[in-house]
Order: C-alpha cells, then structure tokens, then sequence
C-alpha cells in the first residue's frame, strides 16, 4: 500500500544554525499536545470500553511495527512494575518479534496474517483488547491483526496520526492524531511517535488507576525491584502510617508492598 507523506514545512534543514534546528523542532513539538486534547472524546471511548473488560479478566495488547511498536512494547513493559500487574496484563507486539526492538526486521511489518499469529501465542479471549498503533495508518502487520481480532469479537482500537486511514477504518475505537508533516519528512519516530506516547500513557494510566491499582496518588502495588524504589515505598508508608522510617521499611519488607504494609498496619495496629 502506497502512503503518500506530506512534505516537511522546513527547507535546507543542512544548512540551518545548531539553535535554528532546535527551535524549529521544539516548535513543532509545541503542537503535539493541542493535536492530543481534540481526542480526548476518542480516548475516552476507547478507556470505557477496555476497563469492564479487564476487570472481568481480559488482557490488552499493541501491536505495531518500527518505532509504533517499539513504543507499545515500552508502554506494555512498563505496567509490571509500575502497577505490579502480571506481565501478560499488558502485551506490546511488534513486527519481526522482540529482536525488532533493537533492529529493524526487513519486510516484517508487510505480513497481514503475522500479529494475529503473535497474538495467538498468548491466547486470547472475546473480552481481550488489540490496539493497533501505526503513524500512517496503513501498516499491512497492524490492519490485518486488528480486522482478525474485531472477527473473532475482541475489542479493537487504533492510535494513528494520519486522518480516514485503512487502519481507522479497521477498528470499533479510532484514535487518529493528526499533528501535520514532520520536521524531517517522512520521520514519524518524531511528532507522530510523541504523540503516540502521550495517548498510550494515557490509555494505561488510565486504565490501571480504574482498575484500582493507584491509591490516592501513589503507586502502591509497585515493584520493589531496587533500593530507590524500596525508598519510594517506606516513604509512602511512612506517610500513611505515621511510623519512623525504620519501622516503615521493615513493614515494606515483610509485606511487599504499599499496599499490603499500610493495610497490615491498619488492621494490627492497636
């Protein structure tokens, strides 16, 4: 499939001044966020639909190629230790398999059969979600994987930043960011990417803190996979318990998380 892109609004970027690329480009991304805003309808939608899904035992997986699935890959890997949720909660799938994060698999994202196939390896059910991610909207690895999800009738939704796209067509709940040509043209691991992100973390913040896995404002079913983190949460307990951070952390230890500490010292307490 032929993608037509819009020529860069820049010209001679070679022969600009150091200061002038940075501005120009930091001024480009000054419209990512506004692009964002007008889709928070879209987002909405598409939250209030993967949440009851989840909450009854269904799973959430991105797939996406290049630096679209990169993306959801960094997104996904990040739920377990944010939110201490199973790694199978949140899945990214990216063409070309986990070696594509770092390098670029030749012609993988060209196969409409593959993301179903990566998705049938971790099982799927009606009440699992596929959001398909592809700056052009066009990506043969993401449109055939969500037209196979929706047949087998589970949940789908996009995030692309390309208006009426084959991929927005394809899915229930479109997210469609339209952030205008890129400084370089043609590289969408710039405006498209930031905007990408900007809609994933808002997706699955705000999924997991529906979920119930955010208590007030705080983290409290993170891992505590490294003493900055076991900092983190003596702190935190610290704060909800009244206790000296000595004691704050010995209860981290023995309960392993926020959570499970400052409820244990609520219900011994006195």
């Amino acid at each position: 499939m032929k993608v037509t892109e819009s020529s860069s609004g820049y010209e001679n970027l070679e022969q600009m001044d150091t200061i002038d690329l940075l501005q120009n480009i930091n001024a480009e991304d000054h419209k990512v966020a506004p692009a964002v805003k007008e889709k928070l309808a879209a987002i909405t939608a598409l939250v209030d639909q993967i949440v009851p899904r989840m909450r009854e035992g269904g799973r959430l997986f991105y797939i996406g190629a290049g630096t679209s699935g990169r993306l959801g890959v960094l997104d996904a890997s990040e739920c377990p230790p944010t939110y201490g949720v199973p790694h199978d909660w949140v899945v990214g799938l990216i063409a070309g398999g986990d070696s594509a994060i770092r390098k670029a698999v030749e012609n993988a994202e060209d196969d409409p059969e593959m993301a179903w196939k990566d998705i049938q390896a971790y099982g799927f059910s009606e009440l699992d979600t596929v959001i398909g991610i592809a700056a052009s909207g066009s990506t043969p690895y993401v449109i055939g994987g969500v037209k196979t999800a929706r047949e087998k009738g589970l949940l789908t939704g996009c995030i692309t930043c390309n208006p009426d796209s084959p991929l927005a067509k394809a899915v229930e709940y479109p997210v469609e960011v339209v952030v205008g040509p890129e400084f370089v043209t043609g590289s969408t691991r710039m405006k498209s990417g930031t905007a990408q992100k900007l809609v994933l973390n808002m997706i699955s913040t705000t999924v997991m803190i529906k979920l119930g896995r955010v208590k007030g404002n705080k983290m409290v079913d993170m891992q505590l996979s490294n003493i900055k983190l076991v900092d983190r949460a003596t702190k935190m307990v610290m704060e909800a318990t009244g206790l000296d951070y000595e004691a704050a952390n010995e209860l981290v230890h023995s309960q392993g998380s926020v959570r499970n500490a400052t409820e244990y010292y609520y219900k011994n307490k006195g």
